[in-house]
């Protein structure tokens, strides 16, 4: 499921990333997880995780927006198979806006790439997490016709394989 070629939207030019956009998206997965959880990622961990997006692309994709030329926001969308509904739900991750380009329909235009990208791809739907306190974001959201879920997200990491 490979993301298709840049589009360009109404307000902002959306598209895939590429590895050329690995410093950018590493430092904002670190700055939003700092942001929201106030966790200090590992660098070297992060970066070969990110990395790992482009090395596999069954693991998903990152799209990158821009404002005059320059990379102001990006998430990533992975895939989940869903046997009640017989298709793949996309999960919205790591979203990260720059704060000068913050309420400025960064997000909005992200989101309505992805959503025309699921729908050419047959997806049913997209889903993605919100930290409980964050209810900017939930308004944001909700005001795009997400609707909040009745599922808790529970978590168990594994330890490391030796």
């Amino acid at each position: 499921m490979a993301p298709s070629p840049a589009r360009w939207s109404r307000a902002l030019p959306i598209r895939p990333a590429s590895i050329a956009d690995l410093p950018d998206l590493v430092a904002w997965n670190a700055a939003m997880a700092w942001e929201t959880e106030h966790k200090q990622l590992d660098p070297a961990i992060l970066q070969r995780g990110v990395r790992g997006v482009f090395e596999q692309p069954q693991r998903g994709f990152y799209l990158v927006a821009e404002r005059d030329g320059v990379a102001v926001g990006s998430l990533l969308v992975t895939y989940e198979w869903s046997d009640w509904r017989d298709g793949d739900f996309w999960w919205i991750q790591s979203v990260y806006v720059v704060p000068a380009a913050r309420r400025g329909g960064v997000f909005r235009e992200l989101y309505a790439d992805v959503e025309q990208r699921a729908q050419a791809a047959g997806a049913i739907g997209l889903r993605l997490y919100v930290e409980t306190e964050n209810r900017h974001a939930q308004a944001t959201y909700a005001g795009l016709g997400m609707q909040r879920c009745h599922y808790f997200m529970y978590e168990a990491l594994l330890p490391a394989a030796p």
